[in-house]
């Protein structure tokens, strides 16, 4: 009951996980009623006046968590439906996978709608696939038009999509030296910048095979 004490006193003052421990205290007063009503029969230690004390206690510790007033931060400016559709759409743009403008789309019913739109779904398959990938995977909608999100969730299932790393190293082809992408090393060829060739993590490791 002290453990417990301490972690209502918690709850209430940062007014976090309150759902969780309201669930807790209603289980445990639960089981203590199923006992109590079977006294002389159950495995209660101490008083059975005792043990009504702690039932009330949580019944206490119960309604002040269902008095708790949430706190809503202050206004910090702009949200990001409040933007303007064009901007809305360009952001979204940017987004390289398709699992993160569904999880986008189930925001709020107007970001699910821009979510939808068919020229961001073409562009994600355009960006992932070639040409002739996505015509081995045509999927054509019951309006007559090529489904853009079906065939992308289609083809990621059928070929790997296009690696994107934000720094990658570069392997000179000439003098075999490792750098970063941007940084010189001393090459000793005509044309430095027309031997260097970017790896991915995968050619990296292949490097060091056998």
């Amino acid at each position: 009951m002290n453990i417990l004490e301490k972690v209502v006193l918690k709850v209430l003052e940062d007014q976090q996980n309150i759902r969780l421990i309201r669930e807790l205290l209603q289980t445990l007063y639960t089981s203590l009623c199923m006992l109590v009503q079977r006294v002389g029969k159950s495995v209660l230690v101490g008083n059975i006046n005792m043990w009504v004390y702690r039932m009330e206690t949580i019944l206490h510790w119960q309604q002040q968590l269902n008095n708790i007033q949430i706190t809503r931060p202050a206004f910090r400016g702009l949200t990001f439906t409040d933007l303007p559709l064009c901007l809305q759409l360009n952001i979204m743009q940017r987004l390289s996978d398709g699992r993160d403008l569904v999880s986008l789309g189930q925001v709020a019913p107007e970001l699910h709608v821009l979510s939808e739109d068919r020229l961001l779904w073409k562009r994600l398959c355009q960006y992932h696939f070639s040409e002739r990938q996505i015509r081995k995977r045509l999927i054509v909608s019951d309006k007559g038009q090529l489904d853009w999100k079906k065939m992308y969730f289609k083809l990621i299932r059928c070929y790997p999509r296009k690696e994107q790393y934000e720094d990658t190293l570069q392997l000179c082809r000439h003098c075999h030296i490792l750098s970063w992408k941007g940084t010189d090393h001393p090459c000793t060829a005509n044309n430095p910048e027309s031997c260097s060739v970017s790896l991915s993590p995968q050619d990296f490791i292949n490097l060091f095979k056998f």
